[in-house]
Parts: C-alpha cells; structure tokens; sequence
C-alpha cells in the first residue's frame, strides 16, 4: 500500500472505529440500553451509526462525479438512510423528506427554517479533506456544500469546514500545532474561535486537562460549536499515542462519543495511516 493509500485508508478506517467503538457510550442510560439491543450486527460484529453510513454515501458521490454533486449526494442520503444507525431525529425528518420527493434544500429549512446546527455534516467531512486535500479553496467550498445539504447553519458549515481543513492537513503530518492552525484558519464565528483560543493553549503548553475540564469548556454535545473543537483538541493531544488511547478519553466526555471518536479517528487516521491501527 502506498503512503498515501496507507493515510486514505487510515482516516476513513480511524473514522468508522471511533463511530463504532462510541456508539456504546452515546448518551445517557436510555440511550445506551437501546443500543445495546440494536448495536450488533446479526453475526455479532459491533454496528457503525450514521456518521460513517453518511461518509460512506459522501465518498461513493465524490467517486462517481469527481466533483461535490449536492442533489445526488442527497439522493443517496436519503436511500441510506436506516432508522437503525441512530440517525439523529432532525437529521431522520430531513432524510425521509427527501426519499418522499423534496428537494434537499426545502426540506433542510422545512424542519429547521435557520438550518440545524448540529455536526452532521462536520461529521463526514474527513471525505472531503481527503478529495480536496491539494488545494484548501477547494476543500472549504466542498464541505461547505456537503454540510449544507442535511446542516445548513453557519455554525454548522463552520465545524464541517474545520473537520474537512483538519483532514487535509493530517496527510501531510506537519507538528500538532501547525496542524491546528492549518484547521483553524477559516473559523470566524465566536463560539468556534474562543474554544480553539484555549485548546491552542492547552496543546501549546502541554497541558493535559481532566475530561471534566474539556467537556466544560470545549463541549461534548451534538451541536458542531460543542464538539468539533473537541475532537480537533483530542485527535492532536494524542497524535503520536495508539489510538485506543485517544478513544478511551473520548468516551469519558460522554455526550456526542459516536461523532466525537468519529472525527478525532479520522484526523488521527489521517496523520498515522492505517497500519499504525490495531
């Protein structure tokens, strides 16, 4: 496998695993016992969510067009879609919408008239980062048209950007840092710049907040605002750890730990590729 198989396949590999190996933790108590009936497949191997279904369709659209194409990428969202991946319910709405006729634009606002906020679309962004990787213009305009198709709110196409920015730069493995600037260049809404503003200086000073401590300040919930930094912080602060390491803290933020591991595996995949996977 060549380098840059090694980190393509690392990324969509760490992103599946962290989505995968999350999903138990998701949520509170109710949560967490429906999965445990439903988070099996019937030969026993552990189900992915949502997160990697819909990267899963991202990439097989990028595939067939070589280009982001929103109204296919929608279709195929759409005939994805399985109740049973946990779908969120705002994300489901839009989904089924979709299948009956609507055009994704209308039924995007028709169950959120601002757009939902939340980190669907930051959730499969890595896809992005790693079509677009040679040009970032490139990958910010995609991600920004992927997010739009199911998230269509500001905060919402800013954490899918970050994701994607993030991606990109992992492939290159540049120092952490330089890494998290790379991500962070494009973030201008303040619920973004003030979390990456403390995670910088957490990684800067190698400092190694408590769970408690990140989930404060940085979040660990469904919307993109409360988690995208997190999984940035996470996925850097362990970079050269084994991945094992870097999904154990993320499931004791709790929250969003399907999502959270989905994004911080990605990156990580990205910067170790896939052979540096148990």
């Amino acid at each position: 496998m060549t380098p840059s198989a090694q980190r393509f396949t690392g990324c969509l590999l760490g992103l599946a695993l962290g989505d995968a190996l999350g999903a138990p933790h998701e949520g509170g108590p109710l949560e967490r016992f429906v999965w445990r009936l439903i988070g099996r497949t019937r030969d026993g191997h552990a189900r992915w969510t949502d997160d990697t279904q819909m990267s899963l369709a991202l990439a097989e659209s990028l595939i067939a067009h070589g280009a982001l194409q929103p109204d296919d990428l929608a279709a195929r969202f759409a005939r994805s879609y399985r109740w049973s991946r946990g779908y969120g319910p705002g994300t489901a709405r839009v989904l089924r919408r979709i299948r009956r006729g609507s055009p994704w634009h209308q039924a995007s606002h028709a169950v959120y008239p601002s757009g939902s906020y939340g980190n669907g679309g930051a959730m499969r962004a890595p896809v992005v980062g790693l079509f677009f990787a040679p040009d970032p213009t490139d990958v910010i305009q995609a991600a920004q048209a992927s997010a739009r198709v199911t998230h269509a709110h500001p905060l919402a196409v800013e954490g899918a950007v970050l994701m994607a920015l993030a991606t990109a730069a992992a492939l290159s493995t540049p120092a952490p840092l330089d890494l998290f600037d790379q991500a962070a260049s494009s973030c201008l809404e303040a619920p973004f710049t003030q979390r990456l503003e403390l995670a910088r200086r957490w990684l800067a000073t190698d400092a190694h907040p408590e769970p408690a401590e990140v989930r404060q300040h940085l979040g660990h919930g469904l919307a993109a605002a409360e988690s995208c930094v997190t999984a940035l912080y996470v996925a850097l602060r362990f970079l050269r750890r084994p991945l094992p390491e870097t999904l154990a803290f993320v499931a004791s933020l709790r929250g969003d730990v399907d999502t959270l591991g989905a994004m911080s595996g990605a990156i990580w995949g990205a910067a170790n590729g896939a052979s540096a996977l148990p």
